[in-house]
């Protein structure tokens, strides 16, 4: 009877583990799954991390992934960044913080950044031809003998889905972005202008597009070279998206042209912005190696009236029009010069309102 208890013992847990393991692997296959099935980076990063809490327990998780120059960060808890910030740094040899992109760094109410002792923290590598990360855990007290297993086939999963995922977002931005400046090519603008103004139209909203080019830049090509001038086209580009609002596109409308999109703003809000960015433009220098560039910028404002009801593709006709008229009139102007601009507007509709005064900033 002894030796039958005995043996019943040693039988009951493995018994357990066996079916612990099944489960464990029931479960990991649909993770796998719904990882495959996810069309962003984030995405699949967020799935990897439902995987390891649910089926491994784990106490805290990263995942830092680095495409070129970016590296995404996503924190679960994301209240201890404090702790792990440092860690990131000296693994990935950046010069601070300012080279990490968090993904979910929106606090909800209650959450506070807090400190964690690291001690126990262990780190596995990602590495593909188009990315490399590590993924960084504080398990659980008690590892199933498993973990490692599943830990592999996970981060081999992720890496094969990460691959994947960036490489059609590669051939995606290829065919929507301009590769010198960054901005969205002028295919890429009509489809956002479409959906632009339709939104418009629905929601009732204003909405504005400013075209403008770089005053003078054949003469800047023809003095100081076709690389300069890229340099220069860079350089204006850049100073525009960096100082945009969330919402707002730019494109490359050709040449030494751009167009952009406002939406959910009035001609006298973009007149505003406009001049704010021509400003900016103007005090700008552009070193090259052919020697520092001074350049300004022309631009021409117009505007939607969402009430109006007209054929989308003619709208957008109707507003590249007579922004471009704008923007060309700012040129005959003196260059330099956002046209309307703020003080022939309210001229205009002095003339047709006389009895309403109207404010200038």
């Amino acid at each position: 009877m002894k030796v039958e208890l005995t043996r019943l013992f040693e039988i009951v847990p493995l018994f357990f583990k066996a079916a612990a393991r099944n489960v464990a692997y029931t479960k990991l296959t649909k993770h796998i799954m719904n990882l495959n099935q996810q069309n962003s980076v984030q995405g699949i990063i967020n799935q990897m991390a439902l995987c390891l809490k649910d089926i491994l327990n784990y106490r805290l998780f990263a995942s830092v992934i680095q495409r070129g120059l970016d590296v995404d960060v996503w924190l679960d808890p994301r209240m201890y960044r404090k702790s792990l910030e440092s860690v990131f740094i000296q693994d990935f040899q950046l010069t601070g913080e300012s080279q990490i992109n968090y993904l979910n760094q929106t606090f909800q109410d209650g959450e506070r950044e807090q400190e964690f002792n690291l001690e126990n923290l262990i780190s596995y590598s990602l590495n593909e031809d188009n990315c490399q990360g590590k993924i960084y855990m504080l398990p659980s007290q008690n590892m199933p003998e498993y973990h490692d297993d599943i830990v592999e086939i996970i981060i081999k999963s992720t890496g094969v889905a990460l691959s994947k995922q960036i490489n059609i977002e590669q051939l995606t931005n290829a065919a929507t972005i301009d590769p010198l400046t960054g901005c969205y090519n002028r295919r890429e603008f009509e489809r956002q202008m479409k959906k632009s103004i339709a939104n418009a139209k629905r929601e009732k909203e204003p909405l504005s597009i400013f075209i403008f080019d770089i005053d003078h830049f054949k003469h800047v090509n023809d003095t100081y070279g076709h690389q300069a001038g890229d340099a220069v086209l860079q350089k204006v580009s850049g100073i525009v998206k960096d100082n945009m609002r969330a919402g707002d596109t730019l494109s490359r409308y050709g040449g030494e042209e751009f167009i952009a999109i406002l939406p959910s703003t009035s001609k006298i809000g973009a007149m505003e912005i406009a001049d704010r960015l021509r400003q900016k433009i103007e005090k700008e220098r552009v070193i090259t190696d052919a020697g520092t560039i001074n350049v300004t910028a022309s631009f021409g404002i117009s505007s939607l009236n969402p009430s109006y009801k007209q054929d989308d593709s003619l709208d957008m006709t109707k507003l590249i029009e007579y922004a471009d008229e704008m923007m060309y009139k700012a040129k005959l102007n003196g260059r330099n010069r956002v046209m309307p601009g703020l003080i022939h507007l309210c001229q205009a509709q002095e003339k047709d309102n006389p009895t309403k005064t109207y404010k200038v900033k």
